[in-house]
C-alpha cells in the first residue's frame, strides 16, 4: 500500500505533470504563434487593403473637386474678355453666368483703381457703388497672379469662397465671383464613399467645407484631430488612424487639392474594418482548444509508460542512499533510463570498495592532525616565549629547539643581520656548538652567498644536495661537518633584514613544502623576538639620555629665569625709545605724502614743524606743465602703451622736482602742479622754478624724440606764475593733501594752456625775478579764461648763465 501511494504521488508530482504540462505547453505554444502570426499578417493585408482603397477614393474626389474649380475659373474667365467694354455689356455678362451656373451667386468688377464699379447678384445689380477694395487681397493677389481664390468663409453655415480673375489688357480690372461651395458635397455621395465609411473636406484652418451624409457638419472645426492636423499641416507625412469627430477610432485617408490648400479625408471606423481579423481570432482560438485536448491525452500516455522504470531507479537509489551498496537495479527499458541504472550499479560498486579503504584513510589522517596539533602546540609555546621576554638568550634558545624538534632536522642556526658591517653572525644554535670557530660564524654579505640570496629575494631557499651545490662559506662548512641538505629562511621585516633561520640535516632530499611554511612561521616569531629585543635597547638607551638632558635642562632653566628679569629691564627701556622712535616715523610718512624726501627729512629733524602744514598764506611760485595732444594719444593707443609713456614721463620729472626741492602738488594724468617756497620758504623760489621748467623742457624734448620714433606724436608745454596763495592740509583723517589755494594756480595753468609744444610761458612778475639769468621774448597780450584783463607774458627761451647747483647751496644754507 505504501509502494502504491508513493507511487501515485509520484505520477501527480513529479515526471508525470512536467511531461503533460509540456507537451500541452508545446502545442499551445506552437498553435498560439501560428495564429498569431496569421492574425498579423491578415490585419496587414486587410488594413494595407482599406487604406489604399480610401486613399483611392480621397485622390479620386480631391481631383474631382479641383476639376470643378477649373471649370468655374474658365466660365468666369468668359465675363472678363476685352470685348466687353461697357458696363451695360458687362453686366449682360454677368446675367447670364449667374443663369447659367447656379454655385456662382454674387459678381462685382473692380476697376484698375481698385474701386467697385458693378455688383450683380441674384437679386439686384448696383452700378457705381465705387468702394475701395485697392488693399483687398482678392485684388492685389489677382493683379499680381492673374486669378487668385481668397480663403473659404460661412454665412448661416453656409461655406463661400471668392474667385477673382483680372481683365484682358493694361489695368483692365479684376472681376470678383462668390462661389457657393454647398456643390462641393456632391463629390461625396454614397455611392463614391462606400456604405461603412464617410468623407468630408477641410480648409486650411480644418474647417469642414463638405461633408458625405455620414460625416460631420458642415462648418465644424476638426483642425485639433490627428490626423486633419496632418493633412493640413505642411510638409508633414499623412496618419493612416486618428479619430473621428465622435472619439471613435478609424482608419483614414488624405488627398490634397493643391489649388486650393484643401484637403479631402476620407474615413471608415476600425471596428467595422477589423470584422474579418475578429472573426479569424475566434477560430484560432477554437484551434488552440482543440489542440490543448489532444495533447493533454498524448501527454498522459507517454508519462505512464516512463512511470515504471523511474519508480525502479527511485527505489533503487533510495536503498543506496541507506547504506546498501549491494542491491542492484533492474530496468530494461533500452533507453538512457537503462543507462541511468547501470550508472547506479557501478556506483554502487564504486562505493562498496571505497568504504572499505575509508578505515585506513582515516587513520592516515588521524596521524596528520594529531602531528598539526603538535606543530600548534610548539607554535604557541614560541609565542609565549617572545612574548614573556625582551632578552633574546631567553627567546632564541627555544625557537632553535622546538624548529629541531619540529622538523625533525639536525641542526638550527639563527644568524643575525649587522647592517654596518654588511655581515650575518651567528647568534644561536641547536645540534651544532656555537661556540666553535669556524667560517660559518661569521659570513660576509659579499660574492655567492645563500644567507644573502634568500635575504634579498625575501623568499626561503632549499638546497636538496650540497655535495653538487656552488661553493659558498656555510655549504663548505655544512658539507665538512656531514650535512647534505639545507633550508635557509630570511628574516625580514618591513625595516629591512634582520638575518636568517638555517635547518640543516645530514640526509640529501628535498624539505616538504608544509615543512617550509611551518619555518617561515618559526621565522616570523624570530623576527618578532629581535625587533623587540632591539627596540628595548633603543628605548633604554633613550631613556638614559632622556635623564641627562633632563638635568642639563634644570640647569639652564635657572639660568634663563635670571637672563629673563634682564631682559625684562632692556625691555621696558626698548619700549620707551621705540615709542619715541614711532612718533618721529609717523611725523616723517605724515609729510612725505606731500615733499620731497630731503624736505621732510628736515621738517621732521626739528619740533615745531608741525605747523608748517597749518593753514597760512605766502608768496609762491607755481609751475604747471603737461604734454601736448596726450588725449588723442589716449584714445589712439593701448592702454599698456599709454601707461609706459606716463611712467617714463613721471619719471623724468619726479627727477627734477626732487633736486630742486620743490613740493609735488598732484599728479593728474599728464598734468603736473608744483609749488616753490611752501611749506619750506627759499630766498631764491622763482629762481628754482624756472631753472627747474629749462630743465624740465630739456629731459621731456629728449623723450618726445623717443616716443616719435615709436609712432607717438606729443609736445610738452610750461606755465609759471608767481603770487600769493592759501596753503595748508585739505582731505579727511585716511587721505591728507598739501594744497594751494589762490588765483596764482589759475594762472599758471591757464599761461600752461597757452604754451605751444617746447615753450615755457611766464608771467611778467616772474621773468622780472629771473631776468639776469634768462634769454626771453615777449608775448602778446594773452585773453586767459577767469581773467578779466589781458595777462603780460614772457616766453623763456634759455637759462644764460651758469648757476651754481642749487641742491648744494640748499646744503650750504642749512650748514650755516
Amino acid at each position: 500500500m505504501a509502494g502504491a501511494k508513493d507511487k501515485v504521488g509520484f505520477l501527480r508530482e513529479g515526471l508525470f505533470a512536467k511531461y503533460v504540462v509540456s507537451l500541452v505547453g508545446l502545442v499551445v505554444f506552437v498553435l498560439a504563434v501560428n495564429g498569431a502570426m496569421e492574425t498579423w499578417i491578415s490585419y496587414r493585408a486587410t488594413k494595407t487593403s482599406l487604406t489604399d482603397g480610401l486613399e483611392d477614393k480621397a485622390q479620386a474626389a480631391s481631383r474631382r473637386i479641383e476639376q470643378s474649380i477649373s471649370e468655374l475659373e474658365r466660365q468666369i474667365s468668359w465675363v472678363t474678355r476685352a470685348s466687353q467694354d461697357t458696363i451695360d455689356k458687362r453686366r449682360a455678362d454677368y446675367a447670364q453666368l449667374l443663369h447659367q451656373v447656379s454655385v456662382v451667386s454674387l459678381l462685382f468688377q473692380l476697376n484698375g483703381e481698385g474701386r467697385e464699379v458693378l455688383r450683380v447678384s441674384r437679386q439686384s445689380t448696383t452700378t457705381g457703388g465705387n468702394v475701395d477694395l485697392s488693399r483687398d487681397m482678392r485684388f492685389t493677389d489677382t493683379v499680381a497672379r492673374g486669378v487668385s481664390y481668397s480663403p473659404a468663409h460661412f454665412v448661416d453655415r453656409t461655406p463661400f469662397m471668392s474667385i477673382s480673375v483680372a481683365h484682358s489688357g493694361f489695368n483692365a480690372g479684376v472681376t470678383v465671383a462668390e462661389i457657393d461651395l454647398s456643390f462641393l458635397s456632391d463629390s461625396l455621395t454614397d455611392a463614391q464613399v462606400g456604405k461603412a465609411a464617410f468623407a468630408y473636406v477641410v480648409d486650411p484652418r480644418g474647417r469642414v467645407l463638405a461633408t458625405s451624409s455620414k460625416g460631420p457638419e458642415v462648418g465644424k472645426d476638426l483642425s485639433k484631430l490627428p490626423q486633419v492636423a496632418a493633412a493640413i499641416a505642411a510638409g508633414r507625412e499623412p496618419d493612416w488612424s486618428g479619430t473621428d469627430f465622435n472619439g471613435h477610432a478609424v482608419l483614414t485617408a488624405a488627398s490634397a487639392v493643391p489649388k486650393l490648400g484643401w484637403s479631402v479625408l476620407f474615413e471608415q471606423p476600425i471596428a467595422q474594418a477589423l470584422t474579418p481579423i475578429r472573426d479569424q481570432l475566434l477560430r484560432v482560438a477554437l484551434l488552440i482548444g482543440m489542440g490543448l485536448m489532444v495533447a493533454i491525452l498524448a501527454g498522459t500516455l507517454l508519462a505512464r509508460r516512463m512511470i515504471i522504470p523511474i519508480a525502479a531507479l527511485r527505489a533503487g537509489a533510495h536503498r543506496l542512499g541507506e547504506g546498501d551498496f549491494s542491491h542492484r537495479i533492474d530496468v530494461h527499458t533500452s533507453d538512457e533510463l537503462e543507462e541511468l541504472a547501470g550508472q547506479f550499479n557501478r556506483m554502487a560498486s564504486q562505493l562498496q570498495e571505497t568504504y572499505s579503504s575509508l578505515e585506513t584513510k582515516v587513520e592516515e589522517r588521524t596521524r596528520d592532525l594529531a602531528q598539526s596539533i603538535n606543530e600548534l602546540k610548539v607554535l604557541e609555546e614560541v609565542g609565549r616565549a617572545v612574548a614573556s621576554s625582551l632578552d633574546l638568550d631567553a627567546v632564541l634558545p627555544t625557537i632553535t629547539a622546538r624548529a629541531l624538534e619540529i622538523t625533525q632536522a639536525d641542526a638550527v642556526l639563527i644568524y643575525d643581520y649587522d647592517a654596518g658591517k654588511r655581515q650575518f653572525n651567528l647568534i644561536e644554535a641547536d645540534g651544532i656548538d656555537k661556540s666553535a670557530e669556524g667560517a660559518h660564524v661569521s659570513i660576509d654579505d659579499e660574492g655567492a652567498n645563500i644567507l644573502s640570496d634568500a635575504a634579498g629575494r625575501g623568499e626561503p631557499i632549499v638546497l636538496a644536495d650540497l655535495d653538487h651545490a656552488a661553493e659558498q662559506p656555510l655549504r663548505d662548512v655544512a658539507v665538512n661537518a656531514g650535512f647534505h641538505s639545507v633550508l635557509v629562511v630570511p628574516l625580514i621585516d618591513q625595516q629591512g633584514t634582520l638575518g636568517s633561520l638555517v635547518v640543516l640535516r645530514r640526509a640529501s632530499g628535498a624539505f616538504a613544502g608544509s615543512l617550509t611554511g611551518l619555518m617561515r612561521t618559526f621565522a616570523n616569531q624570530a623576527v618578532l623576538a629581535m625587533r623587540n629585543a632591539r627596540l628595548f635597547t633603543e628605548v633604554d638607551h633613550k631613556g638614559r639620555e632622556l635623564a641627562a638632558a633632563h638635568e642639563t635642562v634644570q640647569r639652564q632653566a635657572a639660568k634663563l629665569q635670571e637672563q629673563t628679569e634682564q631682559l625684562r629691564n632692556w625691555n621696558r627701556s626698548l619700549e620707551e625709545r621705540v615709542e619715541k622712535q614711532l612718533g618721529e616715523i609717523g611725523r616723517i610718512k605724515r609729510l612725505e605724502r606731500f615733499l620731497a624726501p630731503q624736505v621732510a627729512q628736515l621738517i621732521a629733524s626739528s619740533d615745531g614743524h608741525d605747523a608748517l602744514l597749518d593753514s597760512h598764506r605766502r608768496e609762491v611760485t607755481v609751475v604747471f606743465c603737461d604734454l601736448r595732444g596726450f588725449t588723442s594719444f589716449t584714445e589712439a593707443t593701448e592702454p599698456e602703451e599709454a601707461m609706459n609713456v606716463l611712467r617714463e614721463y613721471h619719471a623724468a620729472l619726479g627727477e627734477l622736482i626732487f633736486r630742486y626741492e620743490g613740493t609735488l602738488d598732484r599728479f593728474a594724468g599728464d598734468g603736473v602742479m608744483i609749488l616753490f617756497n611752501a611749506p619750506i620758504q627759499f630766498a631764491d623760489h622763482t629762481k628754482r622754478a624756472v631753472k627747474m621748467a629749462v630743465e624740465m623742457r630739456d629731459a621731456i624734448g629728449r623723450l618726445t624724440e623717443k616716443w616719435k620714433n615709436r609712432g607717438h606724436s606729443l609736445g610738452f608745454g610750461l606755465g609759471i606764475a608767481m603770487g600769493y596763495a592759501t596753503l595748508g592740509q585739505i582731505g579727511f583723517e585716511q587721505r591728507l593733501e598739501y594744497a594751494a589755494i589762490g588765483s596764482v594756480t589759475n594762472l599758471a595753468s591757464r599761461l600752461c594752456d597757452e604754451a605751444k609744444a617746447g615753450q615755457i610761458v611766464v608771467s611778467r612778475r616772474v621773468y622780472g625775478m629771473v631776468e639776469p639769468w634768462v634769454e626771453a621774448r615777449a608775448l602778446d597780450d594773452l585773453q586767459l579764461k577767469g581773467f578779466n584783463h589781458p595777462v603780460l607774458a614772457m616766453e623763456i627761451l634759455s637759462w644764460r648763465d651758469e648757476v651754481e647747483n642749487v641742491v648744494d647751496a640748499s646744503a650750504a644754507r642749512r650748514r650755516m
